[in-house]
């Protein structure tokens, strides 16, 4: 029962903060709304006794929001990315479009004859599913990982021109710090 109540809770937070991210007014909301939606679908798919899965898409899902967040600050600073903004463009014709496929997809659903099951499935499902994803590419996967991670942070270190050095000094002693602009972050 508590499983059952897990299950739709999950399921209830993944489709708000789905929607959500619509909703919101900022670049970094949208981005934590999009995580969290993402999070519950994992949640969901774990209790579905798909661990390997589950875990993968809450593993990536977070981690690939993380690097948006980082190029967001690396490429707008923190400030725009927190701006009002409508994350909606053409309504009208997104509205249409994505009523035409949910139309489409759901017409193809229930009116497909599907194909009857041949064999069976192997005795764990989940293995079976990570070795026939990752088997022949484990070890690219393995040195392509702190690659990524070594470009996004030559990335943001490239971009930032200042850093808490240039503002207070060598010794991080300066007062008041020498911010560029007034007003800004050493206000």
């Amino acid at each position: 029962m508590i499983t059952h109540i897990v299950f739709w809770v999950a399921a209830a937070i993944a489709v708000a903060a789905g929607a959500a991210v619509f909703w919101v007014n900022s670049m970094a909301r949208a981005t934590y709304a999009l995580a969290a939606s993402f999070v519950a679908v994992g949640v969901a798919v774990l209790l579905m006794q798909q661990n390997y899965i589950g875990v993968i898409v809450i593993l990536m899902m977070v981690m690939e929001m993380a690097v948006m967040a980082v190029y967001m600050v690396m490429f707008m600073g923190m400030n725009p990315a927190l701006m009002p903004m409508s994350m909606v463009h053409g309504k009208r014709l997104s509205l249409a479009i994505a009523i035409a496929v949910f139309a489409v997809l759901s017409a193809g659903a229930l009116l497909v004859d599907w194909p009857a099951r041949r064999g069976v499935p192997a005795p764990d499902v989940t293995a079976a599913l990570g070795e026939a994803l990752m088997d022949a590419k484990m070890l690219v996967m393995i040195v392509v990982s702190p690659v990524m991670v070594a470009t996004i942070i030559a990335g943001v270190v490239l971009a930032n021109r200042r850093t808490r050095y240039d503002r207070l000094g060598d010794d991080l002693d300066r007062r008041p710090a020498r911010d560029p602009q007034p007003g800004g972050v050493g206000r």
